[in-house]
């Protein structure tokens, strides 16, 4: 694992750049009224670095389109996010999707700028509450950073995905990057943001948090 985190620090705002500015709606199976699994992330949902249409959001989509035709994915991710800017954000995707599922990854831009880890948790929750609100069921998916910024602040961070999801009923996907962090072969020359061979193993990461939420 600290292959994935050896660099990660260093390059926080790099993704920014070259971020999207409207949700796209991944092509899925046609049908009547198709309800939205709504993604809303960062670079690591945002296809960063990799070709458009390989990511394990588009997977997701492709995998939905074929087991749960009933469903479509709406990917509302955008580089260098943070949770303050997904709190800011998903208000009016509610509005505009009214999903049945909203996945939450975001978190990993707040630690590595060293904001608080409080704020972190409290944006977290809102989101959450603001999904299970509008009727939406809740994923969050789970980040884990370099050890550089000590021991206490990593590990809250680690612990703040699991701790809003059992507060706020939400599933939860432990690790995304489980099963790929040590493996150099699953990153871009940046070390850091997952390539396109990584993509199929992220999908699977989060699959089983979400598959029992689609009926």
């Amino acid at each position: 694992m600290r292959l994935f985190f050896r660099l990660l620090y260093t390059s926080v705002l790099t993704a920014a750049a070259i971020a999207p500015g409207h949700a796209q709606t991944v092509p899925t199976a046609q049908g009547s009224a198709p309800r939205a699994v709504l993604v809303l992330g960062d670079s690591l949902s945002a296809e960063y670095g990799i070709k458009r249409g390989t990511g394990w959001v588009p997977l997701l989509s492709e995998r939905i389109s074929q087991q749960y035709p009933k469903y479509k994915v709406v990917n509302a991710s955008i580089s260098g996010d943070t949770t303050s800017g997904g709190v800011a954000r998903l208000p009016a995707l509610l509005r505009q999707h009214a999903p049945a599922v909203v996945m939450l990854e975001l978190g990993s831009n707040d630690a590595l700028r060293g904001l608080s880890l409080t704020m972190t948790e409290q944006n977290l929750r809102n989101m959450a509450q603001a999904a299970r609100q509008a009727d939406a069921d809740v994923v969050i998916v789970g980040m884990q950073i370099p050890p550089n910024y000590g021991r206490d602040y990593t590990q809250r961070f680690a612990q703040l995905f699991p701790t809003v999801a059992k507060d706020e009923k939400a599933r939860l996907v432990p690790f995304l990057m489980e099963g790929i962090a040590t493996n150099r072969a699953m990153f871009q020359a940046d070390g850091i943001h997952p390539n396109e061979d990584a993509q199929p193993q992220l999908l699977d990461n989060v699959w089983p948090a979400l598959r029992p939420l689609l009926n």
